[in-house]
């Protein structure tokens, strides 16, 4: 029979993610020895939306965003004051959690796999699987912090577990049912209200790279370090949100999504009207620059560009960028010759505009989190063109 944990083995546990270093340099988390394991009784999950091409063809990139992000929303609040690691995937994420919270985690995933299908009529698949059984396969799951301001911080993954994990679930392992018909997340804080954010320097690219099976690790960093190279070489690091903060106007384009996600027993109508006065006192702030209390619009639009999630490592190397046609030729002639060699596969989507989909747990700290894609389908996009090469080049 296992033992349960000690309650001081559970506590140190449960510290883990909170206690480990913050990198502040992005090409760091491209080294290997930037990473640590996750501890043995950790439990990773994962979740996407099924048919997520097709959806977004149906221009609903921006309803699979905020299904995607939702998981995040459900599992934050489940985990209360807990710190836990997670990745936004554009369709879909990913996030480890101690065991004690596995139940939690399992029922906030299931719930959002629920309202996904009676909101949006969209199949959700998700499954939990412990660290444990990822290391009895040959795999291992570690994670490092990268600062991405004075306000927030974002795991980054490697270890090929994560991945593993989402083959897994798309093959039907460790898959969860959804919630009991009517069960709803708890998702406070997610919000779509920026516009989208059109390129100023050419396009906006979002791109994906993957190694190969068996790639060799030096090399592996060396091609990174050189496309986070290329990257940096743009300004602000071909940052796709303007320092000065997204564009916001009245209504918000996504209002109609929020009021999905936070309603939750309330009818959407009721709930429209409250968000619309809500959105509309924003509007008065941020147009007059006026402070109401702790709340400053100005600091807050500001702090939303510097926290944005657009680039990161989730067992690969993804990133969202606002990049120029002569730094996208030397990025693909780079990806190209890597694909050649055998060392890495990729994918590239190029849209026009880039999306943000938010989760704010107060507007008067510096903590909320911005994830961003490309409003042309993105990472989505990226992945399936990435397959496309794939089985030409079989």
């Amino acid at each position: 029979m296992t033992q349960s944990a000690t309650p001081a083995n559970r506590d140190e546990s449960e510290a883990f993610y909170s206690r480990l270093p913050v990198n502040d340099a992005f090409d760091t988390m491209s080294r290997i020895k930037s990473y640590t394991s996750l501890p043995t009784d950790w439990i990773v999950g994962v979740a996407d939306v099924v048919g997520s091409t097709g959806e977004i063809e149906k221009g609903r990139y921006k309803v699979v965003n905020t299904v995607g992000a939702a998981v995040i929303s459900a599992l934050i609040n489940a985990a209360g004051a807990l710190r836990f690691p997670y990745v936004f995937g554009g369709d879909g994420a990913a996030f480890a959690l101690p065991a004690s919270y596995k139940d939690s985690a399992e029922k906030a995933l299931s719930a959002v796999i629920r309202w996904a299908q009676e909101e949006f009529d969209l199949e959700m698949r998700g499954a939990v699987i412990p660290v444990s059984t990822i290391r009895d396969n040959g795999l291992d799951v570690a994670v490092a912090r990268y600062r991405a301001s004075k306000g927030v911080d974002y795991a980054m993954f490697t270890g090929g577990g994560m991945a593993w994990a989402d083959r897994q679930m798309k093959e039907g392992s460790f898959r969860l049912e959804a919630a009991p018909a009517g069960v709803r997340p708890d998702l406070t804080g997610l919000s779509c209200r920026w516009t989208p954010i059109r390129a100023q320097k050419g396009n906006i690219l979002s791109l994906l790279v993957l190694p190969e099976k068996d790639a060799d690790a030096e090399e592996l960093t060396r091609l990174y370090r050189a496309i986070v190279a290329i990257e940096e070489s743009l300004e602000r690091a071909g940052h796709p949100v303007p320092e000065s903060g997204p564009g916001y106007r009245w209504p918000p384009e996504g209002l109609d999504l929020e009021v999905a996600a936070t309603r939750g027993k309330t009818s959407f109508a009721i709930h429209k009207i409250k968000l619309l006065a809500a959105t509309f006192i924003a509007l008065v702030f941020f147009k007059t620059g006026w402070k109401a209390g702790a709340f400053d619009p100005k600091e807050y639009v500001e702090m939303t560009a510097a926290n944005a999630d657009f680039r990161k490592f989730d067992d690969g190397l993804k990133m969202t960028i606002d990049c120029d046609a002569e730094t996208q030729a030397r990025l693909i002639a780079l990806l190209n010759k890597a694909s050649e060699a055998g060392l890495i596969r990729y994918g590239l989507s190029e849209q026009p505009e880039a999306v943000m989909t938010c989760i704010v747990p107060s507007v008067t700290r510096n903590d909320h989190v911005h994830f961003v894609d490309g409003a042309g389908g993105g990472y989505t996009r990226a992945a399936s063109l990435m397959k496309a090469r794939a089985a030409v080049a079989f």
